[in-house]
C-alpha cells in the first residue's frame, strides 16, 4: 500500500515539476516528458520503497517479538510477574470508583517440591506448564493470567461479582485436579490452593494482593487443594497487619 502511494506521489511531483515547461516544448516533447515522469519513478522509486516498507515492516514485527519476550514468563508463556503487575495497576488506575470491581485470584500448586525431588526438575516444569495452561483454559479472554514466581500464579478478573469469581478460582481448582499429568505415562496427581480477594472501588494492586495472599495462606492452613475467598473491606485490616 505505502509501496503504491508513495510512487504515485512521485509520479505526481515530477509531472508538476515538468508542468512548468510544457507550454514552452512540442507534443511529441510534452508527451515524452510525461512518459519519463511516470515510468521513471516506477522503475526506481517503487523497488526502492518496496524494499524500504519491507525493512519497515520487519523491524515492526521484531519490535513486536521482543515485547511479547520482555513481558512473557519464557516457561510457561503466561504473562511475567512485572508484565501482569503493569497491566493489573493500569487497570486499577484507570477505572473510576464507580465502575472498578473484580478479583484477584493467587494459585499456589500444592507439595509442588515434591514433584521436584522425586520426579526432577525438567518434570516439575512441564508440570507447570500443564497448569498454566490449564488456567487460561479455564478463565475468560479479557482475563489476565500471569506467574508471580516459581509455582505460584496470578488470575486478575476484571468486573467480575464476587460468585462468578468464587466459580472462576473453583473451576481452575477442579480443572487442575482433572488433568492428566502423565511423567513416564504414569499419571500423577496435581492439586492448587487458591487464595481470592473481590474489590468493589477503585484499590491498589499491593493491597488487592496482600487480601488474596492472606487468603492463600489461610487455605493452606486448611489443609490445600482448596478455595477461600473475601472481600477486600472484609480483608483490610488484616492485609494491612501483615503488610
Amino acid at each position: 500500500m505505502w509501496t503504491l502511494f508513495g510512487s504515485l506521489g512521485c509520479i505526481v511531483a515530477a509531472v508538476l515539476l515538468d508542468s512548468t515547461t510544457f507550454t514552452h516544448v512540442s507534443e511529441a516533447e510534452r508527451t515524452r516528458s510525461l512518459l519519463t515522469d511516470v515510468f521513471v519513478p516506477l522503475i526506481i522509486a517503487a523497488p526502492l520503497l518496496y524494499y524500504f516498507s519491507s525493512k519497515l515492516r520487519e523491524l515492526a514485527i521484531a519490535h513486536h517479538k521482543l515485547a511479547l519476550l520482555a513481558s512473557t514468563d519464557s516457561l510457561t508463556e503466561v504473562l511475567n510477574r512485572g508484565a501482569f503487575t503493569t497491566l493489573v495497576d493500569a487497570y486499577l488506575d484507570d477505572v473510576r470508583d464507580s465502575e472498578a470491581s473484580g478479583a484477584l485470584l493467587v494459585i499456589d500448586v500444592d507439595y509442588f517440591k515434591r514433584i521436584n525431588d522425586s520426579l526432577g526438575h525438567d518434570r516439575g516444569d512441564e508440570a507447570l506448564r500443564l497448569i498454566a495452561g490449564t488456567i487460561k483454559d479455564a478463565v475468560r479472554s479479557v482475563d489476565l493470567v500471569g506467574r508471580m514466581g516459581g509455582e505460584e500464579f496470578g488470575v486478575f478478573l476484571p468486573g467480575a461479582s464476587p460468585g462468578r469469581a468464587e466459580s472462576a478460582a473453583e473451576r481452575i481448582r477442579q480443572a487442575i485436579s482433572d488433568a492428566n499429568f502423565l511423567p513416564d505415562g504414569e499419571r500423577r496427581p496435581l492439586s492448587v490452593s487458591v487464595g481470592g480477594a473481590t474489590f468493589s472501588h477503585q484499590v491498589q494492586f499491593s493491597a488487592l494482593y496482600r487480601a488474596a495472599d492472606q487468603r492463600l495462606y489461610a487455605a493452606k492452613e486448611a489443609g490445600r487443594n482448596r478455595v477461600l475467598f473475601s472481600a477486600l473491606d472484609e480483608a483490610m485490616p488484616q492485609a494491612a497487619a501483615a503488610a
